[in-house]
């Protein structure tokens, strides 16, 4: 990993941090490739200013191991990024923003509560079941959502009282990391996905702070390719964030 000294971020990376790649394994989005993943050294401490400063090289984290995608064969997977003071809603994205105004959005700690457990079971079970995120215990859904060192925040989504949505995101010290949404399969029509993503930017606006992190942008991959959707994007590639072509196609989308 190349270090750039004059990022201000990057001061939080200590020059003795360790990073290890796994051995090739199926890659979970694209049938027929391998995958690699470079880990930071989970014996490492990590906090979220740490966290913050890998994220400025496209590390994500799950639970508590931050990783990004080392393909020697590949390079789909591109960490993705909006920028908050340039964001603008697409005519699709706008009619998903007035099709939630009914919703109360109500920001927690990462505790466990029983509810969002059953709504993200319901979830799962509608939309990605045998994806690999199908879950049997409460403890493996804390162990995939949460980490014991990262500000994290479910947002919870209710119409008329009920919770409908809750949307997983981190704090860093730049901006707001989208974790995972989840929502009331019923309730498919709302566009649920879209609404947390632009309620992100909103969230990200208000408290000042410049980027909103989506994760990875993956093109050939439907469920990872609706990212490219919010305009602008940044991607990382070839070593640092830079803008997407505006003319590639808009559409609808979710989480």
């Amino acid at each position: 990993m190349t270090r750039h000294p004059g990022h201000p971020l990057l001061q939080a990376i200590p020059p003795e941090l360790g990073f290890y790649v796994t051995r090739p394994h199926p890659c979970s989005y694209l049938v027929e490739r391998e995958a690699t993943t470079m880990f930071v050294d989970p014996a490492a401490p990590m906090s979220t200013s740490l966290y913050s400063a890998l994220a400025e090289f496209g590390f994500r984290r799950s639970g508590g191991h931050v990783y990004r995608p080392s393909c020697s064969q590949c390079n789909a997977c591109l960490p993705a990024r909006v920028p908050v003071h340039l964001f603008k809603l697409d005519r699709s994205q706008r009619r998903a923003w007035q099709r939630n105004r009914d919703l109360t959005a109500h920001p927690v700690r990462s505790v466990y509560r029983e509810e969002h457990f059953r709504l993200y079971e319901r979830y799962i079970a509608a939309r990605h079941a045998g994806g690999g995120m199908d879950v049997q215990e409460p403890e493996q859904y804390r162990e995939f959502l949460t980490s014991s060192w990262c500000d994290t925040w479910f947002v919870e989504f209710h119409a008329g009282g009920r919770l409908v949505a809750v949307s997983v995101m981190d704090r860093l010290l730049q901006g707001l990391s989208a974790v995972y949404t989840f929502y009331d399969p019923s309730e498919e029509k709302r566009s649920l996905g879209v609404f947390a993503v632009m309620w992100l930017v909103e969230e990200a606006r208000r408290l000042h702070l410049p980027w909103v992190y989506l994760g990875y942008l993956i093109r050939e991959c439907p469920k990872m390719a609706y990212k490219e959707r919010y305009r602008p994007l940044e991607i990382f590639s070839a070593g640092r964030w830079q803008r997407t072509s505006p003319h590639a196609p808009r559409e609808t989308g979710g989480l």
